[in-house]
């Protein structure tokens, strides 16, 4: 097997090894990430396996990857980032991720709650998506081919929702399928992106938190 390769092994070796997540891991507490329950979940995850094996030697890179289709897999500070803000220190039940892409942020997320639940409107993504969470046994997950915006009314209400890709504003939609006490985490903007934590008080009120620039690729509507 060569060592620049995609490993058939969740293992990996050289720049695929566990001691390469071990940096990561290192690297992301120095950027502040401090739940050490999210950083456990991002240990566990190779996300090798959800990156072309050409771009496999950059995987544990804190950098943002091509997947096709023109999309991204999160850099891992953004994943970590945005689960811990998620997560708020606390055990979360029912989540809602809009955009799966490769999966690897639902594979985090899926050692982060009991059942996951996540909407790609590109369907090779979905497809491809659904093979790597099968290949790490995440049988908490269920994965949808529709429209982000909407969310998943039918199975509401979420105790989190996580977004990413960029919106232009706040879909109303995911505002009304948050539970009580529950956290929707969004990038929104254009040109600029910032990063707003939306904490849902009463069935009438929402608390909203500007956190941070950010840079994602738009939340777009329909499928395909």
């Amino acid at each position: 097997m060569a060592i620049l390769g995609k490993p058939s092994s969740q293992t990996g070796i050289g720049m695929t090894s566990q001691r390469t997540r071990e940096r990561m891991l290192t690297r992301l507490r120095e950027q502040g990430i401090k739940d050490e329950v999210v950083l456990s979940a991002i240990g566990t995850v190779p996300r090798h396996i959800f990156v072309d094996e050409a771009l496999s030697i950059r995987a544990y890179e804190d950098v943002s990857l091509p997947i096709g289709f023109g999309q991204t897999i999160s850099q891992p500070y953004i994943v970590a980032r945005m689960s811990e803000i998620l997560r708020n220190g606390a055990p979360l039940t029912k989540v809602l991720e809009i955009g799966t892409g490769c999966g690897y942020q639902t594979a985090v997320l899926s050692r982060l709650a009991k059942e996951v639940y996540s909407v790609e409107r590109i369907r090779p993504l979905v497809m491809k998506a659904r093979g790597h969470l099968r290949e790490l046994k995440c049988v908490n997950v269920k994965l949808d081919h529709a429209d982000g915006n909407m969310g998943l009314a039918q199975l509401a209400p979420f105790d989190g929702i996580m977004v990413t890709a960029a919106a232009s504003h706040i879909p109303q939609d995911l505002l009304d399928q948050l539970a009580i006490g529950g956290r929707l985490v969004i990038p929104v903007g254009t040109d600029e992106q910032m990063l707003y934590l939306v904490e849902r008080t009463t069935k009438y009120d929402y608390r909203q938190t500007k956190l941070e620039a950010v840079k994602f690729v738009p939340l777009l509507g329909g499928t395909s």
